[in-house]
């Protein structure tokens, strides 16, 4: 782009500011020179996940491996130099490298040998996966105890002849100075770091699984990553700002998978006060609808008297649940609720409910905290507990900790390199067009939708919010939870009250809002790529929320490629549903690949054999040429800061700003 003079006379006061930061034509040249270099280095390789529901060891090693990347990168490096077995055991080794050394060193007889030849493999790993990237960037990756020795065993190499011996005697020293085990870690963290530029998480880190507080600990100390909230995520925040409906849902989910593992022994929430309630209120209740359903995890050890007191607690606290959300609903008229103050339309002399001006035949009419004539009515013991729960989690110093993680790398969506990602929904009419939906006394649509939400969601979390507002904020929790126009739910109704006490099962269902039924056309994704202002010609929407069904034949490639839903059921509960274990999707300088996975067995298998998440690359898209970073949005930045530079170099060159040496 050409610059003229009235470019400079209109930007001279920022430009002035600029000269502070290069205030010689060398500094500014040479910037300019590192950026345009920069431009042309292969475009990183962003990494997709989403809902991954507390599966903690999962995550974890797809994270390690970085959803098949680190293998396939192996096996280009060794093709047939090495064998299977020995690729496969490089493979555990850069994933485990603490736990693989220890059996490694328990039965290798020439140790030093086998310290030798992984070190070379390493090396060579850590070179291809870092050559994408600056030096600087690469150093900052680095750990500071083996910075100086990785920089140099990367930049220099064996086949000359002239640093043969060099690089082979820096190997020596790192073996004979006892640090051959800390240097082996050091680098297999490395090419884990350096194999994924950025990971995007679509919602739902939290519930079903046990370890959710587990991954948010690790996500504190990842190098790169964003999340857009989902549902499960929106759940936890509200009970964490101190919305009754969303603690009472947050224990509820907990106690039905049988998962008190993150609530106990990750975040401290002392759930005595609500068995000592549920053995009073329950004792001679069977529960039967309220057994805790099977996570898939076979670690699981409960016995008849754990099942049985859960069972209790579950329909204690799912009582609670209905009554604290009957409060929320009737203190918001607008958001067209009423027909979900269930509690008031069961007749408890004949045991029926009325749905939806049907009426249904109950399971059970057991409901000793229930008075007919007032049945939202909390009684004092119920009062007492509810705000006991309320305590432990809007003072838990760990949950605020990991919330105010979720709000400093979250949004609701994101645009990122012509991609919009967002957990579930766009609200929309019947004919695709975007749906206007009330948010604190003003309808919006769209992304001024999703903007207003996510104001709305900070504010209960800010200290100088409007005091209002804030108390808004705090209910709309459960309307983001559960509100038939929520852009992360998006249904007719959650039929919490009709899975559990209503025998017909045809009105279980949940009707799904227009997005859901619609998304499969290719027009609608454009429609809303358009609104959302995504306009290069190459562009899609990622999703998770509603686990596709790959062992009946679905396709996660919807629209002509436009949209990819990546939720294939990481939680354990849903691999019998799904077929599979998950869908993570890798998008790198070559294009889309779309990786389906099988479940994981245990890291113990994973060390002790080698054996790795079994996984399938579907190729969605590729590109006609390698993507450079001039390609990305982070190019564009680059651009414009050349662009800047620039006009600073014609600032000094025609005596606008004077030079400072």
């Amino acid at each position: 782009m050409k610059i003229h003079h009235e470019d400079i006379e209109n930007d001279l006061r920022y430009l002035q500011l600029l000269s502070q930061s290069f205030p010689t034509i060398a500094d500014a040249s040479a910037e300019i020179i590192n950026f345009q270099a920069i431009l042309n280095l292969p475009k990183g390789t962003e990494h997709f996940l989403a809902d991954i529901h507390g599966e903690y060891k999962s995550f974890q090693h797809v994270l390690r491996n970085a959803s098949g990347n680190i293998k396939r990168k192996v096996n280009e490096i060794f093709g047939n130099e090495i064998r299977e077995a020995e690729k496969k055991e490089l493979c555990t080794l850069i994933y485990y490298p603490e736990e693989k050394l220890e059996l490694v060193k328990s039965t290798e007889k020439e140790i030093e040998d086998w310290y030798h030849i992984t070190i070379h493999q390493l090396v060579k790993v850590c070179r291809n996966v870092s050559s994408k990237y600056t030096r600087s960037k690469v150093r900052k990756s680095l750990p500071s105890d083996f910075s100086y020795i990785i920089q140099e065993l990367l930049h220099e190499r064996t086949d000359d002849a002239n640093k043969a011996a060099y690089v082979n005697v820096i190997i020596e020293t790192i073996i004979s100075t006892g640090r051959a085990d800390d240097f082996i870690i050091a680098i297999a963290h490395v090419i884990q770091r350096l194999a994924i530029d950025q990971l995007h998480i679509l919602g739902d880190i939290y519930d079903r699984g046990p370890g959710a507080h587990l991954i948010m600990d690790l996500m504190a100390n990842y190098h790169n990553w964003d999340i857009q909230w989902g549902n499960h995520d929106i759940l936890w925040m509200g009970a964490c700002a101190g919305n009754d409906a969303c603690i009472c849902n947050v224990i509820r989910l907990s106690l039905r998978y049988g998962n008190l593992v993150t609530l106990e022994e990750g975040y401290g929430i002392n759930l005595v006060p609500l068995a000592t309630f549920a053995m009073e209120q329950y004792a001679n209740d069977p529960c039967t609808v309220f057994m805790p359903k099977s996570n898939g995890d076979e670690d699981s050890d409960f016995d008849e008297k754990t099942i049985r007191l859960t069972a209790m607690m579950h329909k204690a606290i799912t009582v609670l649940q209905f009554k604290v959300e009957s409060a929320i609903i009737r203190k918001h008229p607008e958001w067209d609720m009423d027909n979900r103050l269930l509690l008031n339309n069961i007749d408890y002399e004949k045991k029926t409910c009325t749905v939806d001006g049907q009426v249904y035949e109950m399971r059970t009419c057991c409901f000793p905290t229930i008075d007919p004539n007032d049945p939202c009515a909390l009684t004092p013991e119920e009062i007492d507990l509810m705000k006991k729960l309320r305590h432990l989690f809007t003072v838990n110093e760990k949950l605020h900790k990991h919330i105010r993680l979720l709000l400093s790398h979250g949004a609701l969506y994101t645009i990122i390199n012509n991609n919009l990602l967002f957990h579930a929904s766009v609200p929309l009419n019947a004919d695709g067009t975007l749906k206007e939906v009330e948010v604190y006394g003003e309808r919006f649509k769209g992304k001024q939708l999703m903007n207003r939400v996510e104001q709305i969601i900070r504010s209960a979390f800010q200290y100088d919010s409007d005091p209002q507002e804030k108390a808004y904020a705090i209910d709309y929790f459960m309307y983001l939870w559960c509100g038939k126009d929520s852009i992360l739910f998006d249904k007719s109704k959650m039929a919490t009250l009709e899975r559990y006490f209503l025998k017909d099962k045809s009105v279980h269902k949940e009707e799904k809002g227009n997005y859901f039924i619609l998304r499969d056309k290719e027009e609608i994704c454009d429609s809303i790529l358009d609104a959302f202002e995504v306009s290069e010609p190459n562009r899609h929407i990622i999703n998770g929320h509603v686990p596709v069904h790959a062992g009946s034949g679905e396709n996660p490639i919807k629209a002509n490629g436009k949209l990819m839903v990546i939720d294939g059921g990481f939680s354990q509960a849903y691999h019998a549903e799904t077929g599979i274990a998950g869908y993570t999707l890798v998008y790198h300088s070559r294009g889309f690949q779309l990786v389906q996975h099988e479940p994981f067995t245990s890291t113990e298998d994973a060390i002790l054999n080698g054996s790795d998440i079994k996984s399938t690359i579907q190729i969605v898209e590729m590109s006609s040429h390698r993507m450079l970073v001039a390609d990305t949005d982070i190019g564009k930045n680059l651009k414009r800061q050349i662009y800047e530079l620039e006009k600073l170099l014609y600032a000094y060159r025609h005596g606008y700003i004077k030079e400072r040496r």
